[in-house]
């Protein structure tokens, strides 16, 4: 069974940066693409970023040019890195992986506020 979990929440300042990591367990996480995504309170989840088996990224326009994400396969792990954090990515941050069924893990809680 592939389970995934999150790390790197936390609170932060507006403008400040996180890096949110995801850890699963299994073999089939090298050739699987891997999605992060977000859902705010009152708010339907939404996709933040994907990354292909190969390593290729897709940024909703929400993070353009302000979050990467990258994958390591070797360690299993695909991370989230978010620069100039405004208060409306406040949000549970939730690995996926993108196959059928998905795979969800638990989520982190990432507060942007001063």
């Amino acid at each position: 069974q592939v389970q995934l979990v999150e790390s790197g929440g936390g609170l932060v300042q507006p403008g400040g940066s996180l890096r949110l990591s995801c850890k699963a367990s299994g073999s089939i996480f090298s050739i699987n693409a891997m999605g992060w995504y977000r859902q705010a309170p009152g708010k339907e989840r939404e996709l933040v970023a994907t990354i292909t088996s190969y390593g290729t990224p897709n940024y909703a326009d929400s993070g353009k040019g302000r979050f990467t994400i990258s994958r390591d396969n070797a360690r299993n792990t695909v991370a989230l890195q978010m620069n100039s954090l405004k208060p409306e990515d406040t949000a549970v941050y939730y690995c996926k992986v993108l196959r059928i069924p998905p795979i969800w893990g638990q989520g982190t809680q990432v507060t942007v506020s001063s």
